[in-house]
């Protein structure tokens, strides 16, 4: 496996042998949302048209900014939905009268805000598409013999639908938000993915886009945490987090799924 270099750190592959997971794992688990899918496509495509629409005297740098706060979600609404503390449809609405406000736009209102969410949500729908390498990544763990699930922190019709259209569905388990009421970090939620999978947590991976909530969350819970790497910016923005300081809190590093497929011996 070669180093990639990010520019935070001495790079993601750097110094993970091919195989090296070989015999220590007996089930996968994975996020759903930029590490299968690629949602954060989506939700640019999503938010582009509902900045047209709504905020129309923005160019395209408005547009961008308004991206990137909808990615950074300052006031912290969907970690709030994640633990349980509101729903997604709530979250939704505060985000989008936030950046009506933040960019000028009038409020929305009951009737506005139907209107937004019907564009939002059909053109989100229309861009999900899965990443290049999370269907031979499925092909390998069959292959392998090695269950996968997806431990995701959204709900289950939603991801249902969403891993089906992007032709994701041959995972074995899904747990979601509303499996337990909560998200990652929470170690539960792990905890039910592994003993849907039929796997003791010690010998089951876990890899996801975030360091935080995805793999050290789950090293936390006792798996095998791996973060993925992937070029490009985050839903919440910019990652921040040196991947060797990632590794050195316990989880390995991946910049592709391609990557995790060769730690697992499978290329």
């Amino acid at each position: 496996m070669t180093a990639a270099g990010t520019g935070r750190g001495t790079g993601a592959g750097a110094g993970v042998p091919a195989g090296a997971l070989v015999g220590q794992v007996d089930g996968v688990l994975l996020d759903v949302d930029d590490t299968l899918v690629d949602t954060r496509s989506a939700f640019a495509a999503a938010v582009d048209a509902v900045c047209r629409q709504w905020l129309p005297h923005l160019d395209a740098d408005g547009r961008a900014a308004a991206l990137a706060l909808w990615r950074a979600d300052p006031e912290g609404h969907y970690r709030a939905y994640t633990r349980g503390e509101t729903d997604a449809d709530t979250q939704r609405r505060r985000r989008a009268e936030g950046l009506q406000a933040a960019f000028g736009g009038a409020r929305l209102g009951d009737t506005g805000y139907a209107a937004w969410v019907e564009v939002f949500w059909s053109t989100f729908e229309d861009a999900w598409s899965a990443h290049a390498d999370a269907v031979p990544l499925l092909a390998t763990l069959r292959a392998a013999g090695l269950p996968s699930g997806a431990v995701t922190n959204a709900d289950a019709a939603l991801q249902t639908r969403k891993l089906a259209r992007c032709g994701l569905g041959e995972v074995d388990v899904l747990v979601t938000l509303d499996t337990l009421g909560v998200g990652k970090p929470d170690p539960r939620v792990f905890h039910e993915g592994c003993r849907r999978l039929g796997t003791a947590p010690a010998r089951t991976l876990y890899v996801g886009d975030e360091a935080d909530v995805d793999a050290l969350a789950a090293v936390a819970a006792g798996l095998v945490g791996v973060w993925l790497d992937r070029p490009g910016e985050r839903r919440g923005g910019p990652a921040h987090e040196d991947p060797d300081a990632v590794r050195e809190q316990g989880a390995h590093v991946v910049r592709s799924l391609t990557e995790l497929g060769a730690l697992l011996g499978g290329g």
